[in-house]
């Protein structure tokens, strides 16, 4: 999903890109990953592959690091090998939702799930290469070409009842304002870590009532709390991520989480009115 809206962007810009299905390229082969890469000579890796099956990734624990600590360790080590600076696509999980005010890029890592402790590993695995490369944490993504709770709330709006978590507070993320914001940040030469999303924040139970009222379906939604939910893996309860650092380097703000909304139930044809 988010490797599809990266390539979108590139190609816009007419920059060269050579996209790596995982068909082509298993990010867990450090062979392999050195060898492509090595072929290849890029100037910068976006590396948008991971494990994000969240609550999988609880029974299924080895597996997700093998592919989000391991995979990361291998397209660095290739990436520092061939001169390449490497963009990497981190996630909220990686802190626990304690905060109550917008979490900033220093703070410190604290997961509470297996997928959040791949993730930050993957993380430490960056921040121990000598390249300048870029850390790029967001949240809450949606997009064509990947499941994703905005399209699968659209797709039920004929039900007539959903359970949607009111207690998880967090930006919502279209892929395409990712994609450009990344790509202008590894643009500009900046390394370290960036917060990047989109403006604003709510609920999964806000976004959802959005959905649907924009839609005018009169689905009943009853909010539940994420004990209530049962998921396997728990989930941080806030992780609105400070955005300031990066938008002082892309010198504008980031879209609103509505106009972006707006602009992506345009684009999957999905038949609304914004004033519900």
């Amino acid at each position: 999903m988010l490797g599809r809206a990266v390539c979108a962007e590139l190609d816009a810009r007419d920059i060269s890109v050579v996209a790596a299905q995982r068909r082509d390229l298993d990010v867990t082969d450090e062979a392999a990953v050195l060898g492509f890469i090595e072929a290849q000579r890029p100037e910068v890796v976006f590396h948008c592959a991971a494990w994000t099956a969240v609550d999988q990734a609880e029974s299924k624990a080895e597996l997700a690091d093998r592919v989000n600590r391991g995979g990361t360790a291998n397209v660095v080590a290739a990436a520092d090998a061939a001169g390449a600076r490497v963009v990497h696509f981190s996630t909220d999980y990686v802190f626990d939702g304690r905060a109550r005010e917008p979490i900033q890029t220093d703070a410190p890592l604290a997961p509470i799930s297996a997928y959040g402790r791949s993730k930050a590993e993957a993380e430490k695995a960056i921040s121990s290469s000598d390249g300048a490369h870029l850390i790029v944490r967001t949240s809450w993504l949606y997009g064509p070409g990947g499941g994703n709770f905005v399209d699968a709330m659209a797709a039920r709006a004929g039900l007539a009842e959903l359970r949607i978590v009111v207690d998880q507070v967090g930006r919502p993320t279209r892929t395409r304002d990712l994609a450009r914001a990344a790509i202008d940040l590894a643009a500009a030469d900046c390394h370290g870590v960036f917060h990047v999303a989109n403006q604003g924040q709510c609920s999964w139970f806000e976004l959802a009532t959005t959905i649907f009222q924009w839609m005018g379906s009169d689905v009943n939604l009853t909010p539940v709390t994420t004990q209530e939910w049962g998921a396997p893996a728990p989930r941080p309860l806030y992780s609105v991520l400070d955005l300031t650092a990066a938008e002082e380097r892309l010198g504008a703000p980031m879209v609103h989480w509505m106009d972006a909304l707006e602009a992506h139930l345009r684009e999957t044809g999905v038949t609304f009115s914004r004033s519900g």
